[in-house]
Formats: C-alpha cells, structure tokens, sequence
C-alpha cells in the first residue's frame, strides 16, 4: 500500500492547509509496534515511570502556547477552552505520576500457607502486571485531554505499558506536536523514544488493532467506527481488550414538581450544557423528558430565550457539520416532531443551536420516533414531554447505556419514595448518575466513573480517574515461589513499603 499525505483542514473556512503528515503503510506500523514491544521492560522501574509522566507533563506546559496554537488552527475550539484542557490533561499526567508512586493500583494481596484449613491454603501472591503495547485511538473532539498525551495515553504509560497512539485526522499537526514532546519527555528521563509512537491513517488503524504484539486496545469515537475497531479486536486469533467510548445520548429527567419550583433555571441550565462546545461533548444533555402542560411551557420558554442568544459556531470538521444538519432534518421531519427553536446551518461554514419536542408516548414503543433515542453530535437536544409517570418509565425502559444519566427533583422530593424509585430506574442506563446538575464536565478524580453500558462503553472500566489505570493490567498469582525468586513487592516485610492486603489485613497504609 503506497503512503498517502494527511492534510489539515481549517473547521472555520474548509480549505486544506499544508500536509502535516504521511499514512504510516503497514510495514511501518509493523516497525513503531514491534519497537515498543522491544522497549517494554525499561518501563519496569515504577520511579522512572512516574518521572516521565511529571516531565511530560512539564514540557506540555512549556510548550503551551504553541500546542494550544496549533490545535485551535485545527479545531476551531478557542484558546479559552484549549488553555482549560492543556490543564486537565497535564493534571491528568502527573494524578497518574502520583497513583504510580502510591501503589495501591498494584492490587498486591498475600495470604500466608494454612495447612489446617480445607482444602489447605498454599502461599499466595498476587499483583497486577503491564499487559503490553496499548494501541490508542485519538478522539476528535479534545484534541489533548482524549488524544496523544490524554487519559489513554497517561495511564497506559503509568500501568507500565508502551502506546501506539494512532491521530485523529481532525489534529494531525497538534498529535504530531505532542507524541513529539512525549518522546522528548522519555528521553530526558532516560527511556527510549520507541515507548511512544505516532501512526496516521484510516488503514493503520485496522493495522494496529489486529497486530499480534498490541495487547489492548482505547479507542474515543464514534459507535461505527468504535464497534468495527472492536469487532476486529475480538476477531483476531488472540482477541484483546478493547476499551471504548462509542455514543451517549446522556438522558434527563424533569419531575413536575421540579419544573415547577425553578422552570426558568432548569431551562436555562439545559441550554448551556447541550450547547457547550456546539454539543460535541460525550457528555452532551441529547435527550429530555419534560412535563407537558404549564410548568413544561415554561421551562420550554426559558430553554427558548437562551438556545436563541447562542451565537452560531463552528464544528470540529465540514464533515461533522453536514452530518449534524441532515441528522437534525431527519429528526425534525417525524410526525409529531416540532422545532420551537430550528437547528442547523448557522452560515457557510457554522451551525446554529436548537432543540426539537416530541410527545413522549410516541417514544414508548418501537417506530421511526427511535431515530430521537440515538445521539445527534452537535448542539441539538430532544424535549419529549410526558403526562404521566408511566410514560417516563416505559421511555426510560428503551433507552440504550449512556455515560451519565440526570433527574431534576424539587427540594422536597429527595426524601420521597417515588423521587428513589425514579433514580433507581436511571442507575442501570448510565455510568454516572446525577442529581440536580448538567453531565458536561467530567472531573478527573479516584471517584470518577466515565463509562456505562453499551454504546456508551464495550467495557465496565473508567476511562477517566486514577483506576483508569486498571484497563491495562492483567492479574498474576505466585503459589509457592521461594522469596529470592518473587518480585520485591511480593516479599514479606513489604520492602517497598506498598499498600497490600496480607491474611486479609492491611499493610503500608498511612493510619
């Protein structure tokens, strides 16, 4: 297969720019894999590890003002927004710096010999290992913080694990300006480069996820070309994990009494979430369910007055764009379906924000109205207002996984029984549930959960937080292994000074 260039494209005018990179063939994304591969033990040491993600992290900020310049040139996303997510991704590098220094994702357990029990108890010891070379998939819409030196990328590195991370053709200047200051940070640690590699293409993706020695897979993206990336990892002879974040459509509930107690802000609120961005978050509100009668109408007044005062903006790419306009026609074009606010082309080149109503009894069962229960990427929401609980329940019962679901309650209905029964209906569709909030924002902290079932995630693991870490380990137990044999942090007296479960008690923790 002969190299095609990568061109960069302006979001704002669609005009190519200069080519910034060539399609790696499948030879060479046979060379930068099986490179990795080789480096893969100088990863060992968890103290040089934890020194690359701090200068990684350093030299990030340093080179800041260039990676934020080159990555507004691509995406058309502001300085404002790009200089917050340089900062969440260099926070994410060195959060992970510390979990590696801490431990305590190691999951060390020992139990000691007892011949007396039945069956008798063998020595045992048991930790977490690198599972290998982990292929990342660079997402489009945060060309930093879910791209080259994003969360994949971080706790790949801080699990032990060399990436080969394949850019996303929306960046490629800005993926190339980061693997190159990641590989910098590696040599300046004194790691080699070859830990961190670069492929661009649409075929050296397929390559990478089907080569023998990449041994998992995270992939951000869209649920086509999440789910044809995660069929072929299941496909090849040794199938491997696939960690993907595929679609959400991010559901939210308004009780009536909610509406009720503070119409206009709920409205309002609505309006800033689904619109942040122009809606190319994962997070995005997609879908309401709202009361009909009085209380709905003025929360549709509010959502109205503020969508409108939304200035036109600019999409990630032409093709997105033109995806968001025929996917908002297409909804808009169902019986029953009205526009109070019409979506769409904003310009020659943006797009306008708007919502879409729908009566909620025209989703409880299957029809054409499903298109509304699938994820528009843009900033568009759907408002299906419902008379009764039952309508709510039965629309909430045919909705896929998400990543976050949300219930708006009046004060008084958090201690109400049918308040709990409404939140329990949301905890099986989504990985996060919140309460009296909007999804948009996903902090980075050991408590975070961002996945959900299927599409929103192929697998239970979190993409974000320090167990992010976990997806790229694999669990060994040692039965019976002499000490000068076992790794130092399986040996007794704990010599490293890890937290450790031993004889079910815990050891090298901080009282």
């Amino acid at each position: 297969m002969e190299a095609a260039p990568v061109w960069s494209v302006d979001p704002r005018t669609g005009n190519q720019r200069e080519q910034v990179a060539v399609e790696a063939t499948a030879a060479e994304v046979d060379q930068v894999v099986r490179a990795a591969h080789a480096a893969r033990a100088a990863l060992a040491d968890r103290t040089v590890r934890a020194a690359l993600l701090r200068t990684a992290a350093d030299l990030l900020d340093e080179a800041g003002e260039y990676v934020i310049e080159a990555a507004d040139a691509e995406t058309a996303l502001g300085p404002v927004r790009l200089t917050g997510e340089l900062a969440r991704t260099t926070g994410q590098l060195r959060a992970f710096a510390d979990a590696v220094d801490e431990g305590s994702f190691l999951d060390i357990r020992i139990d000691h010999p007892d011949a007396g029990r039945t069956p008798p108890l063998p020595d045992l010891r048991r930790w977490r290992i690198p599972l290998g070379v982990v292929a990342v998939y660079a997402a489009s819409n945060f060309p930093l913080a879910f791209s080259v030196p994003g969360g994949d990328t971080a706790s790949a590195l801080a699990a032990g694990c060399p990436v080969v991370i394949k850019a996303h053709p929306d960046h490629p200047a800005t993926s190339e300006l980061c693997a190159s200051v990641l590989r910098r940070a590696a040599q300046r640690v004194g790691l080699p480069e070859d830990l961190i590699a670069l492929v661009h293409g649409f075929d050296a993706g397929v390559e990478l996820v089907r080569h023998p020695l990449v041994a998992a897979a995270g992939f951000t993206g869209s649920v086509r070309g999440g789910r044809a990336l995660f069929d072929a990892a299941a496909a090849r002879p040794v199938p491997i994990p696939f960690h993907g974040e595929l679609g959400s459509l991010n559901p939210v509930v308004v009780t009536e009494a909610a509406a009720a107690e503070r119409a206009e802000a709920i409205g309002a609120g609505l309006a800033g979430s689904m619109t942040l961005g122009e809606g190319q978050f994962c997070t995005k509100p997609g879908f309401v369910l709202a009361p009909a009668g009085d209380v709905g109408d003025r929360l549709l007044k509010s959502l109205t007055a503020a969508v409108s005062e939304t200035e036109p903006g600019v999409m990630l790419d032409h093709r997105m764009r033109e995806a968001f306009i025929a996917g908002v026609a297409e909804r808009a074009s169902l019986d029953g379906v009205e526009t109070p606010v019409t979506p769409g082309a904003g310009g020659e080149h943006t797009v306008s924000a708007g919502y879409l109503t729908v009566p909620a009894g025209l989703l409880a069962t299957e029809g054409p109205h499903d298109l509304l229960l699938e994820e528009c990427f843009g900033p568009v929401t759907v408002v299906a207002r419902y008379e009764s609980r039952v309508e709510i329940e039965a629309v909430l019962a045919r909705l896929p996984g998400n990543l976050t679901a949300t219930v708006h309650l009046a004060g008084a209905e958090a201690a109400d029984g049918t308040a709990a029964e409404l939140l329990d209906s949301l905890v099986p569709l989504a990985g996060r549930v919140l309460v009296d909030g909007w999804p948009t924002g996903v902090a980075v902290a050991p408590a975070q959960y961002h996945g959900g079932p299927y599409p929103a995630a192929t697998s239970t693991f979190t993409s974000v937080g320090a167990s992010a870490i976990e997806r790229w380990l694999r669990p060994v137990a040692y039965q019976s292994v002499p000490s000068v044999l076992l790794p130092p942090e399986l040996r007794d007296g704990n010599p490293l000074g890890l937290p450790r479960l031993v004889d079910g008690r815990p050891e090298g923790l901080e009282s």
